[in-house]
């Protein structure tokens, strides 16, 4: 079964953001994912981060997806995706349902996948939890000091790096899209 583990960070919020994700395969093998916009939201990070890493899982194969979000956690969980979509998109309270495009495209993608969602405490030590989050920070700080330039759309992941092997500390990491391997 592979294993997704997804964290998101905003300086500011709104402010500048990055997400990451790390895929796991059944042989141990990962590949990181990150990338981050100039101005956004944490919450926007956190349920880009699931659907970056989505994008990458064919077709019904078996995900168990790990995040700190219970907002990205709960949606699919305690069921509140379904009402939304139920109510047309709007809460209990009748607004508008926050972050709809993405919600509508991580709906689609784990739809067609058996995905399994668990949370872990966030900053807690969790190796995955604290890779996903070092990974996002950094890039967050690389958009807010204008390090990466920004093209029309907003959402940006920089290009693929081909890499041997995965980094073997925490805080020495490039804010790069890295690829290990495709699925």
């Amino acid at each position: 079964m592979i294993q997704i583990h997804t964290d998101g960070s905003c300086l500011g919020n709104p402010g500048a953001g990055g997400w990451a994700a790390i895929i796991v395969d059944e042989y141990g093998k990962r590949e990181e994912l990150f990338g981050g916009e100039v101005q956004t939201t944490n919450n926007r990070m956190e349920l880009t981060a699931a659907i970056r890493a989505l994008e990458k899982i064919s077709a019904g194969t078996g995900v168990e997806l790990f995040t700190d979000s219970s907002y990205l956690k709960n949606a699919f969980t305690n069921g509140w995706l379904a009402k939304w979509k139920r109510n047309g998109w709007k809460t209990a309270n009748k607004s508008p349902v926050l972050n709809q495009d993405l919600w509508r495209e991580l709906d689609a993608l784990v739809s067609s996948r058996a995905v399994r969602f668990h949370w872990v405490k966030g900053h807690a030590g969790d190796f995955f939890n604290e890779r996903c989050d070092m990974l996002a920070r950094t890039t967050a700080e690389k958009f807010q000091r204008g390090e990466f330039k920004i093209p029309s759309p907003p959402r940006v992941t920089p290009p693929p790096i081909k890499v041997s092997t995965p980094p073997t500390t925490l805080h020495r990491v490039q804010p790069v899209q890295l690829s290990l391997f495709d699925f």
